[in-house]
């Protein structure tokens, strides 16, 4: 092919216009906003709306309580029982919610450890995280074969980045296997229902509810269950993650490297979103993966977005050639 300049000297690339920005996505904007730190006006706002309410619950329980029994004595003892009933269970709710959020806060003590060890070069503080990761996973049957393997070759790295990916490798390996299989299959739901399923809010519902099931799932595999605050405060994390990394976006290399060809071309709108929603729910798992691993990924370890789409996606696109 042949373009013909008319005579005019071809400008150089620099003078090119700048590609249009991409409008902001609901996606884009729904991370955004849960990755922003409240405030604290916020937080003493909600604190003391909680205070409030729990001192209004508990006069009116009394009032309620008190004026029973004396009106019915049998029917105010046995208000006395449930209401203490309900005291013992919001205890254990508490005593449970105080355990998950210091499981959490046990995993973000390591990865911030084993971060200032990879940053200084400290071996000895590289040692102590190791063994801290020990702790952590001793007891579970996906990590004892790597458990035993890192006993046996830690006293051969003599540095600490080798130490930690040592460990990366021989005990999280099999959890990272475990979390890329739940990312990929929450990427899966996600793109089928969004293709095959024309009703609306469905997507946007099955989104949802896979991507809040993939972070408990990797949450769990990697020992940091929660509870109710504890994934609140997972899914704020990851959020954060996304918008510290700007890895929110889906751009046409990732699109063309997962549709092959003109795929998105031979098929409907709804295919493209498919692949574009099962796109940022694997991104969003590997972002829960990097904030719920005890142990950074190292240089090349990092999950591949594109990889993962792929075969979550093997099977459910498929075109004839």
């Amino acid at each position: 092919m042949v373009i013909d300049l008319d005579g005019r000297e071809a400008a150089a690339p620099g003078a090119a216009p700048p590609v249009p920005e991409v409008a902001e996505t609901a996606f884009q904007a729904a991370v955004a906003r849960g990755g922003r730190a409240p405030s604290r006006l916020g937080r003493w706002f909600w604190g003391l709306f909680a205070a409030l309410m729990s001192l209004v619950l508990g006069m009116a329980a009394w009032t309620w309580v008190t004026g029973l029994l004396t009106a019915v004595p049998v029917l105010g003892w046995l208000a006395v029982a449930l209401v203490t009933g309900l005291i013992v269970v919001l205890v254990a709710l508490a005593v449970r919610e105080a355990a998950a959020l210091a499981r959490l806060g046990r995993i973000d003590a390591i990865q911030e450890a084993a971060g200032r060890a990879l940053a200084d070069g400290d071996l000895a503080a590289a040692r102590a995280v190791v063994a801290r990761v020990e702790r952590l996973y001793a007891g579970r049957a996906e990590t004892g074969w790597g458990l035993a393997r890192l006993a046996e070759r830690q006293a051969e790295v003599l540095d600490a980045d080798g130490l930690l990916r040592l460990a990366g490798v021989e005990v999280l390996g099999p959890l990272d296997q475990l979390a890329a299989l739940e990312v990929e299959a929450a990427a899966r739901q996600v793109a089928a229902v969004t293709a095959f399923v024309p009703v609306a809010l469905a997507d946007v519902a099955t989104a949802l509810a896979a991507n809040l099931r993939m972070i408990r799932a990797i949450a769990e595999i990697y020992g940091g269950r929660g509870g109710t605050f504890g994934s609140v405060r997972l899914i704020r994390g990851v959020m954060g993650h996304l918008v510290a990394t700007g890895a929110v976006a889906v751009g046409d290399d990732l699109i063309s490297s997962v549709a092959g060809g003109g795929v998105l071309s031979k098929v409907s709108r709804r295919f493209g979103e498919g692949v574009i929603n099962g796109a940022l729910t694997a991104r969003v798992g590997v972002a829960a993966m990097e904030v719920c691993r005890p142990i950074p990924f190292g240089p090349g370890e990092r999950p591949s977005v594109t990889g993962m789409l792929k075969r979550a996606l093997t099977g459910v696109f498929t075109t004839e050639t």
